[in-house]
């Protein structure tokens, strides 16, 4: 049974509702795809030797929202949660003891502060945080479709990952 709400953005919004519409739409679609599994399953890796999985892609995600909206469009101070300089892709080496409740609950706490932050910010805005490659700002409105095309990607491998455990499948 299905109880993550996926709400399709509005057909004919504003520019500003379409960009938040697909991007919830997509942080719902990953919610989605891990509904209803143990915490053993979204810790399964989808096909050794790549050691992707459920779990990893939502701790990924919460990295990335933190990293885009605290970061790079309000400039805060806000440390890695789940790497660190000995394992830079430590967002995706989950543990045994690592659980679906913990990286949820961050993950949902970065998209509330995502939230927050954004809400006084216009789309031509410019971030306080600087591109690692030109030191150039970017304006909300690039954030945003960054993120709807990070989510995008990774819900595809979601989707795999997800079809490869129990066959669920879906859009």
């Amino acid at each position: 049974m299905t109880t993550t709400e996926r709400r399709e953005p509005a057909l004919t919004a504003d520019e500003r509702t379409m960009l938040e519409g697909w991007l919830d739409y997509h942080r719902q679609t990953l919610a989605w795809k891990c509904e209803g599994l143990t915490d053993e399953q979204l810790r399964t890796a989808s096909t050794p030797p790549s050691d992707l999985t459920l779990l990893g892609l939502v701790r990924h995600m919460a990295e990335v929202e933190r990293s885009w909206f605290r970061r790079v469009l309000a400039g805060e101070d806000a440390g890695p949660l789940y790497y660190d300089d000995e394992d830079p892709d430590g967002d995706f080496h989950v543990t045994a003891t690592d659980t679906w409740a913990e990286a949820h609950a961050t993950w949902q706490a970065e998209i509330e502060a995502a939230r927050r932050l954004c809400a006084g910010v216009g789309l031509d805005d410019l971030s306080k945080g600087r591109s690692r490659s030109s030191d150039e700002p970017f304006n909300l409105r690039w954030i945003y479709t960054h993120m709807i095309e990070e989510y995008a990607r990774h819900n595809g491998h979601a989707d795999l990952i997800r079809q490869r455990l129990d066959g669920a499948t879906g859009d």
